[in-house]
């Protein structure tokens, strides 16, 4: 049984609280938040013995297996250090760090200390990803041709309502401000399919709706290419498209796959063997049986309380807690970690380019 602290009890805070509740093998057994009542209040909702104002008297009292790190980013690389310090393996939300430098120093610094660490790609375990992985394994796709990531935001939802309702927000610290905290979910989905650390990047971001408090001002229309040799992506973050979307299409050379979180649905579409119009209704049909087919399945896992969001999240702290307790390496590779934190630094390095060009 793993002794797990978690150390900020926001809504991510809860959300991996939540999530940890139900894993057999390990207990939140503490609470941290720099607002001791936050601390409370989530304590309380889930039962949690202990709670905390000060992270390094949790640290000191608990001495917790496992720390989640779910603060504002700015604070995750100080935090984690100290948590490993003190022997803890951490789980930190994404963006692990600010900038790629602090990320490669953190994850050295894990290494020097023999512990491990992980961050919250929740939806690289998405069941659909799974099923989709297994997939292409199989051969179902052929080899990977383009990639498309689309990830949509509603500004006045339960996120994005706090922020533009504080001009404190620590949302508007970030470099990147909102898209700093979200481009994570938008490129490593296409990470695994572009190869290589230096794929060509062109970058773009606009602010579409013109807000009169200069604090507010920040990317809502983001558009990413990238590209190696072999395989070409694209990745969009939209706070205007409606319905707020979130899905990943991968064209294969036999097949095309779509992904749809918001459904939870993975749909396969294949080149009809049927000529003409007739082809295209059997086309159709087929879409439409996949679909129902996935919906089905979908209803079983409501009846056995599997279809959530945070599924993935749930499978990616278990094999995190096992590679704690077997030693295997982690369930992300820190050269993946790296990689992305790279990445995200060159496309925000032209959005700078981009206002420094418009001024």
């Amino acid at each position: 049984m793993l002794r797990v602290a978690v150390v900020g009890c926001g809504k991510a805070g809860e959300n991996h609280v939540r999530e940890i509740c139900t894993l057999p093998g390990a207990r939140v057994v503490a609470l941290c938040d720099i607002e001791p009542l936050m601390a409370e209040q989530l304590s309380d909702r889930y039962s949690i013995a202990r709670h905390y104002g000060v992270f390094e008297t949790m640290l000191a009292e608990e001495r917790p297996d496992v720390v989640h790190v779910a603060t504002p980013p700015q604070s995750h690389v100080a935090l984690s250090r100290l948590a490993l310090d003190r022997g803890s393996h951490v789980v930190i939300e994404k963006p692990l760090t600010l900038e790629y430098a602090s990320a490669e120093s953190l994850v050295q610094h894990a290494l020097h200390r023999q512990r491990k660490l992980t961050i919250g790609h929740g939806y690289h375990f998405d069941p659909i990803c799974l099923s989709m992985r297994r997939m292409i394994a199989d051969g179902q796709l052929g080899e990977p041709v383009h990639v498309e990531s689309f990830m949509g935001y509603a500004m006045d939802g339960q996120f994005g309502t706090p922020v533009f309702a504080d001009s404190g927000h620590w949302v508007h610290g970030l470099p990147g401000k909102l898209v700093h905290n979200i481009i994570d979910h938008l490129l490593n989905k296409v990470m695994e399919f572009v190869q290589g650390d230096h794929p060509t990047i062109v970058a773009h971001a606009m602010q579409r709706l013109q807000r009169d408090n200069p604090a507010f001002a920040m990317p809502d229309e983001v558009r990413i290419m990238l590209s190696d040799a072999r395989v070409s992506a694209y990745a969009t973050f939209s706070a205007h498209a409606r319905p707020v979307g979130h899905h990943l299409t991968v064209y294969g050379t036999r097949n095309t796959m779509r992904l749809d979180f918001v459904a939870g649905t993975l749909t396969l579409q294949s080149t009809s063997s049927v000529p003409g119009a007739v082809g295209r209704v059997v086309a159709t049909l087929d879409q439409s049986w996949q679909h129902l087919r996935a919906g089905g399945a979908n209803v079983a896992r409501i009846a056995r309380g599997d279809f959530q969001y945070m599924t993935g999240l749930r499978t990616l702290f278990e094999r995190f807690y096992d590679c704690v307790r077997d030693g295997t390496p982690p369930p992300i590779p820190y050269g993946e970690i790296l990689r992305l934190s790279a990445i995200t630094d060159q496309v925000f390095a032209q959005f700078g380019a981009e206002r420094r060009h418009s001024a």
